[in-house]
C-alpha cells in the first residue's frame, strides 16, 4: 500500500496555501519547513531581521490545531522560565508544578542566540527526548512538538554562540533571504489593508500531523541509497577542509528528512536527489571547517558541492514489493 494517502496530501495541500499566502516567493523554503515538521526534527532560521522568520513560524503554528508558545530570548532569561518551575502551595502544604512555555506543540524560541548557554541548555532535553524534568520529575511535552528557533547572523553584541551539542539537535538549519523585486511589489500589495495571516485558519489537526509523521516512518529507503547517505556523511568526517564532522545522528536525521521530503512530493520511496538536495541544509550546521579552510574562503556550502560531486550516486534501484 502507498505510504502517502490522498486526503493527507490535500491537508499538506492547504498547510502549503496557507503559508505560501503569508510568506510570498519562499516556496522551497516552505518546503523544507514542512519537511523538518513531517520528520519530527527542529529548524533554525538563521536571517537577517525582517525578512519574515517569525511570520513563518507564526503562520505555521495557525494552520495546526494545537498549542503556539512564543519565547523571547534576552540574557535575563532564566532554565526556569522555559521548562517550568515547582511551587509551593501552603494550603495543600505540597509543591505543584507550573508547566513553562516550552509545553506546547509548536514553540517558537526568538532570537535564541541572546539566551546565556545555561539557559539554551534548557531546551536539550526537550529537543532530543521530549520531555522536561524539574527536580527530578519527568514531565513528557506535548504530541506533536517541534521547536523553531531564529537568530540574526550579524549581531554579535550580546549574543551568545549556539553550542555544537545544540547545533546538533536542528534537523534543518536555512535562511529566507531577500525577496526578488517583484516579489517584494507583490507583497506591498498584499498587505496594504491587512496582514494575510490575520485571514488564516486551522486547516489540520494535531492528530493528523502524526499520523503524517507515522506514513513518513514507512517511506521505503533504498539499500543503495542508504549507503549514499552514510557516504556523504562519513565524507565530512574524511574531508581535508573539515575540523568536526556530520555526527551519525546527523546521518539518521538525514534519513528522516529524505523519507518526510520524499512523502511531500507525494512519493513513498527515497530517490538519490532527495538526498542530494537535502544534505547542505541538515548536515551543513553541524560540520565545523578548520580554520585554515575559512582563511582560504572555504564554506560549509562549497565543502558539500565538493562531496556531492565525489561522492557516487547509485543508479539502480529496485523499489519494495
Amino acid at each position: 500500500m502507498a505510504a502517502v494517502s490522498q486526503p493527507h496530501m490535500s491537508e499538506i495541500s492547504r498547510i502549503r496555501s496557507n503559508l505560501d499566502s503569508c510568506i510570498l516567493g519562499k516556496s522551497e523554503e516552505i518546503m523544507l519547513l514542512l519537511t523538518a515538521l513531517l520528520a519530527g526534527g527542529h529548524v533554525l532560521l538563521e536571517d537577517v531581521p525582517g525578512t519574515g522568520k517569525t511570520v513563518l513560524v507564526k503562520s505555521l503554528a495557525r494552520s495546526i490545531q494545537g498549542q503556539f508558545r512564543r519565547i523571547q530570548c534576552n540574557p535575563d532569561l532564566l532554565p526556569t522560565d522555559i521548562t517550568g518551575v515547582s511551587i509551593y502551595h501552603p494550603k495543600n502544604e505540597a509543591f505543584f508544578f507550573r508547566p513553562g512555555p516550552v509545553m506546547a506543540n509548536i514553540l517558537l524560541v526568538d532570537e535564541i542566540n541572546r539566551a546565556t548557554t545555561k539557559t539554551q541548555s534548557a531546551l536539550l532535553e526537550a529537543m532530543e527526548e521530549h520531555h522536561v524534568t524539574v527536580d527530578g520529575e519527568m514531565y513528557p511535552l506535548p504530541r506533536p512538538f517541534m521547536l523553531l528557533a531564529t537568530q540574526n547572523p550579524i549581531d554579535f553584541e550580546g549574543t551568545y554562540l549556539l553550542p555544537e551539542a545544540q547545533l546538533d539537535r536542528f534537523m534543518i538549519k536555512f535562511s529566507l533571504g531577500y525577496p526578488d523585486s517583484a516579489t517584494e511589489l507583490q507583497m506591498i500589495a498584499s498587505q496594504s489593508k491587512e496582514h494575510p495571516m490575520e485571514q488564516l485558519h486551522e486547516v489540520v489537526g494535531a492528530e493528523q500531523i502524526l499520523s503524517m509523521q507515522e506514513e513518513v516512518r514507512s517511506v521505503y529507503l533504498d539499500e543503495g541509497i542508504a549507503k549514499y547517505l552514510v557516504d556523504i556523511t562519513r565524507s565530512t568526517r574524511e574531508h581535508p577542509a573539515v575540523e568536526l564532522g556530520a555526527s551519525p545522528r546527523a546521518t539518521l536525521a538525514l534519513v528522516q528528512a529524505s523519507k518526510a521530503y520524499a512523502y511531500l512530493n507525494g512519493r513513498d520511496y527515497v530517490l538519490p536527489d532527495d538526498v542530494k538536495y537535502l544534505a547542505p541544509y541538515v548536515l551543513g550546521h553541524r560540520i565545523i571547517l578548520s580554520s585554515e579552510a575559512r582563511m582560504e574562503g572555504e564554506t560549509s556550502r562549497s565543502v558539500f558541492a565538493s562531496i556531492l560531486a565525489h561522492t557516487k550516486v547509485p543508479v539502480r534501484l529496485e523499489k519494495a514489493k
